[in-house]
């Protein structure tokens, strides 16, 4: 905090009294423990200082990035932002900087994960890779820290921390593979052998798939593959410059979803930065209540111009892609939150399912049991049609009970039509966070029931 300060008392000295500007200082400590072929063969760590400076001078405004917090370095990046700034276009949308505004705390840091050394993620790897039985498998293990200082010329401050550590691994038995991945705050929640239990038990169970006809079938999601929707609505549905230029599904006020749907975006669950990069604290907000669609979300220009306040999800780059909501949590059965870090949900080894997802196959007359999604693309942002393939399991369920292992497909499918009124038949107890590529942001999700998927072929095409 007092290094964004010194910046900010740059900015006036440098560009006078009338430059209005926020400064973020954020030292990172990033470390990755990646394996393949059931080997570690590479284990990375970083740390460093970045400062993200954003001025507005002359009704002009400019942004950059510098890593150097020398003062030699600190005044290179305040002159070059600022002739930035006087270079560039008017910006009659400058909606002004975020006044002094009382911040929470950031939770209590864990700092075993916050100093976790490398023989630490390494433990958890073996116990991954042991766990499979034999079988090959490849992953990560991941530990972040990060400590963030704001400060604006308009008098607000503010400072927080935050932690996370992260698994995410497959197994593959005869060319078939199976996943288990969780987030948590702290890496002392991180079972490898559990989770490496899991996978190799997933793996084994898809194992000589039939291949079905394509069509819509009634499906249970596990947590993994929910965490996809999840994410394709936060940046294309609820991000506010998309619904102000209607490219967004988004209808505050409607009944859009099913009235088992409610989803909340939740980042002080968790241990994180309680403010975002324009210092505007964040807080949990419900985005859909009971099927009701009821906000979107907005940094401190799309509040502008829609005539309201931001609410905390500013982030860099926002002036061109939005503000987006980046840790969504859809609420288990009776809108419960489960655990935040998913340890109720780890699944019980030796079977398909764990009990959360086996209760919701058990209602399923005929329909599939799926995984995972990925390479997921949007082709229609305002009905947020997506496709993409399924991955790491799919199984055919015939009268409450999984029968085979089935060929991936390829589906083409709206995700609010999909958990659209009347179409999301059960939801589980025990939402699972899961996490994302980018550190920082996750999906905490429960397993889903749907009454239709729209499969369109397989995953060859």
């Amino acid at each position: 905090m007092e290094l964004a300060g010194q910046v900010i008392d740059l900015v006036r000295r440098i560009g006078g009294p009338d430059a209005e500007a926020e400064a973020v200082v954020t030292r990172a400590d990033l470390a990755l423990t990646r394996f393949a072929n059931s080997f570690i063969h590479q284990n990375v760590a970083e740390s460093g200082v970045g400062v993200r400076l954003r001025v507005h001078v002359d009704g002009r405004t400019a942004a950059a990035n510098g890593s150097s917090v020398s003062p030699e370095g600190l005044r290179t990046l305040v002159e070059r932002t600022l002739a930035a700034a006087r270079l560039g276009p008017p910006d009659p949308a400058w909606p002004g900087l975020t006044p002094a505004t009382p911040t929470p705390s950031s939770g209590p840091a864990d700092e075993a994960t916050a100093y976790a050394d490398p023989d630490q993620r390494a433990e958890r790897v073996r116990a991954f890779v042991d766990a499979a039985g034999g079988l090959e498998t490849a992953g990560y293990c991941r530990t972040t820290h990060r400590s963030s200082g704001f400060a604006n010329s308009a008098g607000h401050s503010a400072y927080g921390h935050a932690v996370e550590a992260a698994m995410d691994g497959i197994a593959r038995a005869g060319g078939a593979d199976g996943v288990a991945r969780l987030c948590a705050d702290r890496l002392a929640d991180l079972d490898g052998a559990v989770l490496g239990a899991r996978a190799a038990t997933k793996a084994r169970a898809a194992v000589d798939p039939v291949e079905l006809t394509p069509g819509r079938y009634e499906v249970v999601f596990e947590p993994a593959a929910v965490a996809d929707l999840l994410q394709n609505l936060s940046w294309y549905g609820f991000n506010g410059k998309r619904h102000a230029e209607r490219q967004s599904f988004a209808e505050p006020g409607v009944a859009q979803f099913d009235p088992a749907v409610t989803v909340v975006d939740d980042p002080l669950s968790a241990v994180d930065l309680p403010f975002d990069v324009e210092g505007t604290p964040r807080r949990r907000l419900t985005l859909v209540e009971a099927g009701t669609t009821r906000a979107v979300v907005h940094d401190r220009r799309t509040a502008a111009d829609a005539g309201t306040h931001s609410t905390g999800h500013g982030i860099a780059g926002g002036a061109s892609f939005g503000p987006i909501p980046r840790n969504l949590r859809l609420l288990g059965r009776d809108g419960t939150d489960g655990d935040a870090d998913g340890a109720a949900g780890l699944p019980t080894v030796g079977a398909v399912a764990d009990r959360d997802t086996a209760a919701l196959v058990a209602q399923v007359e005929r329909g599939l049991l799926v995984s995972d999604l990925w390479y997921t693309r949007v082709l229609d942002p305002k009905s947020l049609v997506v496709t993409g393939l399924t991955r790491n399991g799919v199984w055919l369920v015939e009268d409450g009970q999984v029968t085979s292992a089935v060929r991936d497909f390829r589906f083409t499918e709206s995700y609010p039509r999909a958990l659209g009124p009347g179409r999301v038949l059960g939801v589980g107890r025990e939402p699972v966070r899961q996490p994302d590529r980018l550190d920082g942001v996750w999906w905490t999700a429960p397993p889903l029931r749907l009454a239709a998927w729209n499969f369109t072929g397989g995953a060859s095409g």
